[in-house]
């Protein structure tokens, strides 16, 4: 089953994700948009499916959650 993986466009020839990994896309969709309305660099958000194992969830209440323990504003 796959994961996924916040994306961000920046500009017209690059995206760029980072480590975090999700089990849901709506987990995914919410880390992404909450970051991408605090940052002024991206022109758009979207997410990819990926294999990699699930290393964050997201929730309402404390946004980015990483599975390793605590709670991180910003991507390992």
């Amino acid at each position: 089953m796959p994961n996924y993986r916040p994306m961000f466009d920046f500009g017209l020839d690059e995206r760029k994700g980072n480590a975090q990994v999700f089990e849901t896309r709506d987990e995914a969709m919410s880390s992404a948009w909450d970051r991408f309305r605090r940052w002024t660099t991206p022109t758009g958000y979207s997410v990819d499916q990926t294999d990699a194992p699930v290393n964050y969830r997201w929730t309402e209440t404390d946004g980015d959650v990483s599975l390793s323990g605590g709670t991180s504003d910003e991507p390992d």
